[in-house]
C-alpha cells in the first residue's frame, strides 16, 4: 500500500513525498482512513512505528475539509496532549512539516519556555495547540486560552501521563473542551488504566493494535555486558572509541550521574552533551540540536528522552543505568531501529543491577545475550535476593522503618515491650 491509496490531500501527499516516505506503517495503514471518517481511535502501537504521523495526517485534512478561508479570527480546532516538553515540540515539528502547504498555525504550550510568548502567539491566533497538561492550565487559569471550540483532542502516550501523575489535570482539561467532537488515544501499552480513561474520553472507538504488547522491535540487536560498577565509564568510553561511534545516546538514571558523566566523557575526549530535567528548556534544545546535527557524538540522558525523541537512523542506545521500571526498558531502546531501520541496543550491567536485568528479562519472557568477553573480570549477574520491601506508611506514603523495635541488648531473654508483663504499681524497683 501507498499513501495514494489512503485518501489523503494532494498537500499532504506533497509534503509526505518530500520527506522521502512512500509507503505508510502499518499503524498509519489502519489508523488514517478510521481517522478520516470521524471516528474515536484507541490505539496501541509502540514508539518508532510512525504513530504521530498517523493521527498528524489525517487530523490536517480534517481540519482543511472544514476550513473558514473567510474566517479572520483564528480559534482552536484541535488540541494535542503530550507529557512531556520535548515529546510536545517533537508532535508540533511534524503538523509543520506535514502541514507546510496548508494554511494552518500550531502553537506550543510547554514549560520552560517563556510564558509571555505563549501569550503573545496566542492572541495573534492559532489553529492548533500541542500542549504539556500542568502549562496549559496555567493559561486556562490566567484566561489566556479559549477551548470552547476544540473540534479534535488527541492524547499521546496516555501511559505515560498516567505514569506521570497528569490524570486530574486531564480530567479539568475535558471539562473545558465540548463533548461532541473526535477524539484519539494512542498509547504504547494498553493496560487496564488505559481502557478505563479511553471509557472516559472515547465515544465508540475503533481500537487499533499493531504490536505485540512489551515486545522489543526485531531489528534492533541487544547484548547485555556484565560488568563491575566503577568499569562502566572506561568500557563505555572504549567502545564508542574503538568502533568508531558517530552517534550514540546513552541512558543513566539520576540528573547528577548524567552531569559526572558528561564531565567524564568530554575529559575521556569524547564530544558530549547531557540532557535532562534540571536544565532549562534553552539548554535541552541545544543539547538535542547538537547531538542531531553532529556536533556531539554522545548524548547523556534520563529517561526524559526515552520517549518523545525521534532521531532518523540513530544506530546506537546504550543503558548506562538499567531503568528502575521493566517497562522503560522497552521505550529506551526503541529510540534505535526506527522506521525499519536496524539499531543495536546494549546494556551495562553490574551485580547490583541483577534483580532489575532479571525483571526486564521476565518482561520480555526472553533472555538478553551476554557478552562473554567484556576485557575485564568476568561478573556473575545470577539473582541472590530480592531487593528487600518495606511496610509504607499509610499517611505519607514513604518507606516505613518504625514497625519493629529491636530488643534490649542488656537484658536476658528480652521480649519485645508488648510482650512483657508489667509490674505492679506498688512494687519497688530492686537495687543493683
Amino acid at each position: 500500500m501507498s499513501f495514494n491509496q489512503l485518501g489523503l490531500t494532494e498537500e499532504l501527499l506533497k509534503a509526505v513525498a518530500e520527506q522521502g516516505y512512500s509507503k505508510p506503517t502499518p499503524v498509519q495503514q489502519q489508523a488514517i482512513p478510521i481517522i478520516l471518517d470521524g471516528k474515536d481511535v484507541l490505539a496501541g502501537a509502540q514508539t518508532g512505528t510512525g504513530k504521530t504521523a498517523s493521527f498528524t495526517l489525517p487530523l490536517l485534512q480534517r481540519l482543511f475539509e472544514s476550513i473558514n478561508l473567510h474566517q479572520k479570527s483564528r480559534r482552536i480546532r484541535a488540541l494535542i496532549l503530550a507529557p512531556t516538553r520535548e515529546l510536545a515540540l517533537q508532535v508540533v515539528e511534524s503538523v509543520q512539516t506535514y502541514g507546510k502547504h496548508l494554511p494552518f498555525r500550531v502553537e506550543a504550550i510547554v514549560g520552560g519556555a517563556s510564558i509571555n510568548m505563549q501569550i503573545r502567539n496566542l492572541r495573534h491566533g492559532c489553529d492548533i495547540v500541542v500542549a504539556t497538561p500542568g502549562r496549559l492550565l496555567d493559561h486556562v487559569e490566567q484566561r489566556n486560552i479559549n477551548l470552547s471550540q476544540v473540534e479534535i483532542l488527541v492524547l499521546d502516550e496516555a501511559d505515560r501521563m498516567l505514569d506521570m501523575g497528569f490524570l486530574p489535570d486531564i480530567r479539568k482539561i475535558m471539562a473545558l473542551i465540548p463533548k461532541q467532537r473526535q477524539s484519539l488515544l494512542f498509547s504504547a501499552t494498553v493496560a487496564n488504566e488505559i481502557k478505563s480513561l479511553a471509557a472516559q474520553l472515547l465515544n465508540n472507538p475503533v481500537e487499533i493494535a499493531v504490536a505485540k504488547q512489551n515486545a522489543t522491535a526485531d531489528n534492533v540487536s541487544e547484548r547485555v555486558y556484565g560488568i563491575n560498577k566503577e568499569y562502566k565509564r572506561a568500557l563505555l568510553s572504549y567502545l564508542i572509541g574503538s568502533n568508531n561511534w558517530k552517534q550514540v545516546l546513552v541512558f543513566v538514571r539520576t540528573k547528577h550521574g548524567a552531569d559526572r558523566l558528561e564531565k567524564q566523557l568530554i575529559e575521556d575526549g569524547i564530544r558530549t552533551a547531557a540532557l535532562h530535567g534540571d536544565k532549562t528548556q534553552g539548554a535541552r534544545n541545544k543539547a538535542l540540536e547538537y547531538f542531531k546535527t553532529g556536533k556531539v557524538s554522545v548524548l547523556v540522558a534520563t529517561d526524559i528522552a526515552a520517549r518523545g525523541l525521534d532521531i532518523d537512523d540513530l544506530p546506537h542506545v546504550v543503558n548506562f543505568d538499567l531503568p528502575q521500571v521493566p517497562e522503560d526498558y522497552i521505550h529506551r531502546i526503541g529510540r534505535t531501529g526506527r522506521a525499519g531501520a536496524s539499531g543495536e541496543a546494549l546494556s551495562l550491567v553490574c551485580p547490583e543491577e541483577a534483580y532489575a536485568l532479571a525483571e526486564i528479562e521476565k518482561l520480555l519472557k526472553r533472555a538478553i545475550p551476554r557478552v562473554a568477553d567484556t576485557g575485564y573480570e568476568p561478573v556473575s549477574l545470577k539473582v541472590i535476593d530480592a531487593p528487600k520491601k518495606h511496610t509504607p506508611n499509610k499517611n505519607t506514603g514513604k518507606k516505613d522503618f518504625r514497625h519493629t523495635k529491636k530488643p534490649d541488648r542488656n537484658a536476658k531473654n528480652s521480649k519485645p515491650a508488648q510482650d512483657q508483663k508489667r509490674k505492679p504499681q506498688g512494687e519497688k524497683r530492686r537495687s543493683r
